[in-house]
């Protein structure tokens, strides 16, 4: 199991990660809140998950060992892969995730696509002992929308399984609700609406 990788960002998206270290580029998988942290640095430092399929090895990367573990607490819920664990972490700040499972804030957990009631209510229930307050986490937001966060945002969403053209509906909604932007603010938005 790999605890943290140290290297140069090669290529950054709002779902993926290219880190270089030791000459080997290593594909991993992010969420909103790690783009958000590491987006625009040359160097990063990301604490790692591995998941082993039959068919594929896979890393997931976070800004945070507090984040990391809340993926780890998460996927051990019945019915919450890698994949939903990660949209969550998208969706929802850890402290949003923590407060929503400490105040039995099922509404909040549902808005995230694909969890349905029954699987909030077990996120809830097997969790809300495990989840403590973690403090110090803030994602400092910057810049403005344009037709590149457009593209990239709409190019996240379609990556995370929406459909192409109800992505770009939704995105296009929230630009002219919001206004002004950065890519993660138009993700968080449109998936809050999809």
């Amino acid at each position: 199991m790999y605890e943290y990788i140290v290297g140069k960002l090669e290529d950054v998206t709002p779902t993926s990660a290219i880190v270089e270290s030791s000459g080997v580029g290593y594909y991993i998988n992010i969420s909103l809140q790690t783009y958000s942290a590491i987006d625009g640095k040359k160097e990063i430092k990301l604490f790692l998950h591995q998941v082993v399929r039959e068919d594929a090895h896979l890393l997931y990367g976070f800004a945070s060992a507090q984040e990391r573990e809340l993926f780890r607490l998460l996927i051990s819920v019945s019915g919450v892969g890698a994949n939903t664990a990660r949209l969550i972490l998208s969706s929802l700040s850890v402290p949003e995730i923590q407060t929503a499972i400490a105040t039995e804030n099922i509404n909040l957990i549902k808005q995230v696509k694909g969890i349905g009631l029954k699987t909030a209510q077990r996120i809830i229930v097997d969790l809300k002992d495990k989840v403590t307050a973690v403090s110090g986490f803030s994602s400092e937001i910057v810049g403005g929308v344009n037709n590149t966060s457009k593209q990239e945002a709409l190019s996240a969403l379609v990556m995370l399984g929406f459909a192409k053209v109800a992505a770009e509906k939704v995105l296009d909604q929230v630009i002219k609700s919001e206004g002004n932007l950065p890519v993660e603010g138009l993700i968080k938005m449109s998936l809050k609406r999809l």
